[in-house]
Order: C-alpha cells, then structure tokens, then sequence
C-alpha cells in the first residue's frame, strides 16, 4: 500500500488521494497490524512523528520520521491532536504549516488506533499473577496489552527494566530474589518451563555474588518494560553462554556477548553436530573420566596454564598434563599455541550451545 502513494506532502486533498490515505489504513487494519506497526508507518507516511496514548490502558507510543518507535510520555498540544475516548488520543507532530491530507491521516490514525486499543480492554489478570509476567514477555502480544500488564506489575512502560533468565533450584532462586530485592523492591518473578524470569529495574553491584552457589544467570539490557521481550530474548540467549565450570562465568551479561550472540542465534543443532572436534569432545565425555577430562579442558582454557588448571580444578598437575594430553591425541592438534586454545575454547562453546539449545 505504501507504494501507491507519493510523497504526502506532494498529494492534493481531492478525493482520489484521500481514499488513498484511506485505503492506506484499512491495509494496516485488516492485516491485523500491532499498535506499534501503526504507529510507525503512519510517521513513515506523514512524514512527522506521530503518536499514541491511552492513560487508562498505560500505553505510550511515538515515533519519528523515520520510523523509530520509542515508548514514553508526551504531552502533545496545538491542533493536530485528535481524542478518541477521555483517556486516549492520538497525534501529529508536524513543523510549519500542515499538509492538505492531515486532517483525514489524523482522522484515519485515530480511527485505526481506536480500534487497536479497543482489541485489548478486556479483563487481564490480577496483579502478582504469573500470567502478567508472561504476557509483559510475549512478543506476540500488542503493545497495548504488554502495557497494561506492565502497569498491573507495578512497572512504568517507558522506564528501563531488566530481563533475566536464571537457571537455578527454588532454594538458590530465594537467594537470588533476595539479594535482588535489595536493589529494586518491587522485583517479579515467574516460572516459564524450566527457567525462571526475572524482571527487575536495577542489578546489584555483584551480581555474581547475587547469584549465588549452583544458579547460572542470562540479563538482558535494561530496555522499556514494554519492549520486555527484547530483553528477555537477549537473556536466554546469554543463559546459554553461563556455566559454573570453565572458561565462561556463571552471570553473564547480553551486552557483552558482542559477536557470540549471532554465533548462538543462527547456529543450529544440525551445524554443530556437523563439527568434528565437537564430536571428538562427546566420545572423550563417554571414556572413564570423561567428566573430568572436559571440566581440566574448560580450565585450560579459562587459565592457559595446566599448572593454573590444576589449582583451578583441585587436581595433582601431572593428572592434568595426562588429561590434556590424551585430549589432544584425540582431537589431532596442540593446545600450546594460541591457535590451539582457541580452537578448543570455540570446540566446548559449541557443545555449550548445542546442548542448551531452546
């Protein structure tokens, strides 16, 4: 639809170009688009941010010229701003002197977005229900709905909120709710599968302190609580890279994962079973010892000493240099270089990922 119309400011208000603008936002309507995609392709198409907001519902969208959606808390004044019920309205931001199809983009705008937010005004669950907590984190889910869950769980939608994905026993999991609580008391928590989610607004200065013996810990970035499944993407994704043994720790951070994070997004199980050294490693894993084998691996890998190893993992060091050895007549090449060592850091992160995959 966008490619039947010209630039809006280039297009006249006659009837023809008006029923384009219309027929712009019945696409948008039958298509089933979220709130967020109306909001940005109506500034994509106006030429202007543009905005919406609903009080009562606790939602807040605008977005600039270019498309770029932001969750916060305007006060929009002057005339191009048009109620659609007491407690929302929608608006355009347009610097000097409006263009002829304003008047019908804002009345189409408001009409779409009524009907958007009228879509998510029935009844949701009480607060503290772990049902809001899943629905903060859906992706599926409509702006509108993720506020208003986000609102009920105590949580300002604009205000940065961190997402993380904790692997951890229901006693470490108190621990860790604790010591969070310490930063920001108004900390969530709910049970998805086999991993627990927290959502909260600030971390602790020690994090791994925090965590604890025996808890692995995935955070996502601190990003408006309505873009919660953003964070909470990156925090899975982190959890994967979090280990109590090895070269990786056992609170990991997605910021910092950097390039590791497209390695474990678009690698498959299928790619890495394809992996030689991979395989190497599952049989070393099956021989007596095989355990141990690859926890002095992660060590050497961590320290790049058998000596530091061997403190690192409680073992004599000559227990250590035969591990190693045997490890690297199997796997066909020296852990000396630096070469090596990457090879076999990148060989267990592999396995990491394949075995935590979602």
């Amino acid at each position: 639809m966008n490619g039947l119309l010209l630039r809006l400011s280039a297009l006249d208000a006659d009837a023809e170009n008006a029923v384009r603008v219309i027929a712009f936002f019945d696409t948008l309507i039958s298509t089933r688009a979220t709130l967020r995609t109306l909001v940005r392709e109506t500034a994509r198409l106006a030429e202007c941010a543009v905005g919406v907001a609903d009080c009562e519902l606790g939602v807040c969208l605008r977005s600039d010229a270019a498309g770029q959606v932001i969750a916060h808390t305007p006060e929009p004044v002057g005339p191009a701003v048009r109620e659609i019920s007491p407690s929302s309205r929608v608006w355009l931001e347009r610097v000097g002197e409006p263009f002829a199809l304003d008047t019908i983009l804002l009345e189409r705008f408001a009409f779409a977005a009524a009907l958007l937010l009228d879509r998510t005004r029935g009844p949701l669950p009480e607060p503290g229900d772990e049902a809001l907590v899943e629905l903060a984190l859906s992706a599926s889910a409509g702006e509108a709905e993720r506020a208003r869950a986000v609102r009920l769980l105590r949580f300002d939608p604009s205000a940065g909120v961190h997402v993380l994905a904790v692997a951890a026993a229901p006693g470490d999991l108190r621990h860790l709710l604790r010591a969070l609580a310490a930063a920001d008391p108004g900390v969530r928590s709910a049970s998805i599968g086999p991993v627990h989610v927290v959502l909260t607004r600030s971390l602790p200065a020690d994090m791994r302190e925090a965590a604890g013996e025996g808890v692995r810990i995935g955070v996502g970035d601190a990003l408006p609580a309505i873009d919660a499944p953003e964070s909470w993407r990156q925090a899975r994704t982190a959890l994967r890279f979090a280990t109590r043994e090895g070269p990786r720790p056992a609170v990991v951070q997605a910021g910092q994962l950097g390039a590791l994070a497209a390695i474990a997004a678009r690698l498959r199980a299928e790619d890495i079973a394809k992996v030689a050294d991979v395989s190497v490693l599952d049989a070393l894993a099956t021989d007596p010892h095989g355990a141990d084998t690859l926890t002095v691996l992660a060590a050497f890998c961590a320290t790049g000493s058998a000596r530091k190893a061997a403190a690192q993992v409680y073992r004599h060091h000559s227990t250590v240099t035969a591990r190693l050895a045997q490890a690297e007549a199997r796997l066909g090449f020296s852990f000396g270089p630096p070469a090596g060592r990457q090879r076999l850091e990148l060989a267990i992160l592999l396995r990491q990922l394949r075995d935590t995959a979602e």
